[in-house]
């Protein structure tokens, strides 16, 4: 299979954009799809692109593979989603190799600490823990991770 490009996602891709996170959340195990899921996910994809995201898309031939939604002024990796019919296909390590073109130096991001899989795969990656904090709006506890570009 050749691999999806890597590009931004188009405003008439964001619906599609939102089917694609909460199925990728889902496969966590942490959630459950559901209509109301879906459109509070479109619904932030909105909005947050409102408030400073970058959102790209893994293309593969037209269908969405995953999203990745960064804030550049921030150093923040805010959201990286892969499809579950692609993940196990190195898509992940693709986009996270892209954000680390956007954001060469330094990154931070969080993850929800029972999200284990997540945070294991951010640390193999290079990224260091550096505390953990609840997420009033959902509950979740979370880790927060940097990532600085070694020197030398």
């Amino acid at each position: 299979m050749p691999h999806p490009v890597i590009r931004p996602a188009r405003a008439d891709e964001y619906d599609e954009v939102g089917r694609v996170w909460m199925e990728s959340w889902a496969s966590t195990g942490l959630a459950e799809t559901s209509d109301f899921l879906l459109a509070n996910l479109r619904a932030r994809i909105r909005r947050e692109i409102a408030n400073g995201w970058s959102l790209f898309v893994a293309d593969d031939n037209g269908t969405v593979a995953a999203m990745l939604a960064l804030h550049l002024p921030k150093l923040y990796l805010d959201m990286l989603f892969v499809a579950p019919a692609y993940q196990g296909q190195s898509l992940g390590r693709k986009l996270l190799a892209f954000t680390r073109t956007q954001l060469p130096d330094e990154m931070h991001l969080r993850c929800v600490r029972e999200n284990e899989k997540a945070w294991r795969w951010y640390e193999r990656e290079g990224f260091v823990f550096e505390k953990e904090e609840i997420e009033p709006s959902n509950g979740f506890v979370m880790k927060y991770y940097r990532w600085k570009r070694p020197s030398g």
